[in-house]
């Protein structure tokens, strides 16, 4: 599970702040606010049926205090100066392309921050590097290392700050991808 993945990341007795991109139903979003219970969590959700079944879920498991959803567009929230380059980890599990992942989370992550996202099974990636060197460091961003438990995941490390272009507009990772 990622959660017990990331304890080797980070000590448990440090307080973290993470973001979940595209949290939709909740996984694994709700699952690491369970289970990281000294950390707080900003569940990032453009979908306004989606947001509000997340706020409930936060209220019936008791996380309001901890976790809050934030509905709006994730390239948004990495231009929010509030939000921009202040997380320990941001998680992804079908949020995007992993172009498009990458230039939604590195603005999020503050240097030294990781980015944990869920990988398809082997045999049925779509073919070549999915997380390739070069268009990762235009975002500050390096891959440390894919890792198979239950199911497979990609972490990423966030080495410097990400520049101040990234993300582009609301919309452009998506159509004109890095890489």
């Amino acid at each position: 599970m990622i959660a017990r993945g990331l304890s080797a990341q980070t000590p448990r007795d440090s307080t973290l702040r993470l973001a979940d991109l595209g949290s939709g139903g909740g996984i694994p979003a709700l699952v690491v606010a369970s289970e990281w219970t000294d950390s707080s969590l900003d569940l990032i959700e453009a979908n306004g049926r989606r947001a509000a079944f997340l706020r409930v879920a936060l209220d019936r498991l008791g996380l309001g205090g901890r976790a809050r959803v934030v509905e709006e567009r994730a390239e948004a929230c990495g231009r929010d100066q509030a939000m921009r380059g202040v997380f320990d980890g941001v998680t992804a599990r079908s949020f995007g392309r992993p172009a498009v992942v990458a230039e939604c989370a590195a603005p999020l992550l503050k240097p030294g921050g990781w980015l944990v996202v869920s990988e398809p099974p082997p045999g049925l990636e779509q073919g070549g590097l999915r997380w390739p060197t070069e268009p990762l460091r235009q975002l500050g961003l390096v891959a440390e290392r894919r890792v198979n438990e239950e199911f497979e995941y990609q972490v990423l490390r966030q080495a410097e700050p990400c520049p101040d272009r990234f993300p582009r507009r609301d919309g452009v990772p998506a159509k004109r991808p890095l890489f």
